[in-house]
């Protein structure tokens, strides 16, 4: 096999792998699905452009998450808003079963709404280290390697985001009863 299709082939392998979770983190920062299909189309590019220096020197996901939010930090830069006052949002429609009760799925959709609503108020370090945990998957470690942290400020900033979430959802919830 020629050098080229090891290349494409290892690209259509490692995007497979990584496009649903870059692209779902990429949704949960921007809320714009066609600049966030954008952003990831050319993470890809740069990533294909660049795969034998990435693949030799540091972890392809993490390449990628890093490379994900720079260029949505400067899609915000180039709009001029801060990168802190950026929108976490949810497109996802609520899909009827008619095996599952529709009072049960909009009690999950209004408590994931309260839990998006929550996450814009955090700053953007807090709620980068939840979005990759939460939605990415990532480990702690993989998280400071991503954000250029010690993983003990990770821990410390998820732990403080949890409660905040915990606190703030318990008082909604204990109020609607």
């Amino acid at each position: 096999m020629s050098e080229v299709t090891k290349n494409i082939v290892e690209f259509t392998l490692i995007y497979n792998q990584q496009k649903t979770k870059l692209y779902n983190y990429a949704r949960k920062m921007l809320g714009d699905m066609m600049m966030c299909e954008d952003i990831i189309q050319n993470v890809f590019e740069k990533f294909f452009e660049n795969m034998n220096s990435i693949r030799n020197s540091e972890r392809v996901d993490v390449w990628l998450y890093t490379t994900t939010r720079n260029a949505i930090y400067a899609y915000y830069r180039t709009k001029k808003i801060r990168v802190d006052q950026f929108n976490v949002v949810d497109t996802d429609e609520i899909e009827i079963d008619s095996s599952v009760k529709l009072e049960e799925e909009l009690e999950s959709k209004e408590l994931h709404e309260m839990v998006m609503n929550e996450l814009e108020k955090l700053d953007v370090e807090q709620r980068d280290v939840f979005l990759l945990k939460e939605y990415g998957d990532f480990s702690y470690k993989e998280i400071s390697e991503v954000m250029k942290i010690d993983e003990n400020l990770v821990k410390s900033r998820l732990y403080k985001t949890r409660q905040r979430l915990i606190a703030k959802l318990s008082k909604v919830i204990l109020n609607e009863r």
